[in-house]
């Protein structure tokens, strides 16, 4: 059962779907690890990991967007979280991605935040996004790179500090596939 009104979105390998009851542990398990989700919401105790949990089924419900959670379709395995982000003092929507231990170096992330982008474009009518880093993250200003976006500008995110703004191509830029879908995943 799912906590929002999230559509399942899916790829070659993965589900993209609501957050729903059975998926509250592993988030939590994330957020508590600062070292892995370090400017990704990393909290200090479970009570605040938690409160990110229901942040982001909130988000579903005053946006109708906000993070899915990634399954890998063979096995039911959650391996992160990814989707479009725009809490009070972001600058504008973001596309962001997290894993969890273990599902790093396999495209993973790639995959969930090109098929979010294309959720955004097709089915929310967006126009552009951003995906805002923190300059030590290097993987994470790789893989913005790789779906296209280029670094726009440096500002203060509410939460975290100094942020980079990676702004990504918007749905005109990017390729079409016959079916006239925006760059589907191959």
């Amino acid at each position: 059962m799912s906590f929002t009104q999230a559509p399942m979105l899916e790829t070659p390998r993965l589900i993209l779907r609501g957050p729903e009851p059975r998926d509250i542990a592993p988030t939590i398990a994330f957020l508590l690890d600062d070292a892995r989700s370090h400017g990704f919401g990393s909290s200090p105790n479970r009570s605040e990991a938690w409160r990110w949990f229901a942040l982001n089924v909130g988000h579903w419900h005053i946006h109708g967007y906000g993070y899915f959670i990634i399954e890998m379709k063979d096995g039911s395995e959650i391996a992160g979280l990814a989707g479009i982000w725009n809490p009070e003092g972001w600058p504008e929507p973001e596309l962001g991605w997290a894993l969890f231990e273990g599902f790093e170096g396999r495209g993973i992330a790639y995959e969930a935040a090109h098929r979010a982008r294309r959720y955004a474009y097709e089915d929310l009518g967006f126009g552009t996004l951003t995906s805002n880093i923190l300059p030590d993250n290097t993987r994470s200003v790789a893989l913005a790179e790789r779906l296209g976006a280029w670094f726009e500008r440096a500002y203060e995110n509410v939460h975290m500090g100094r942020d980079l703004l990676y702004r990504h191509p918007g749905p005109d830029a990017l390729d079409r596939d016959d079916d006239g879908s925006v760059e589907a995943y191959a």
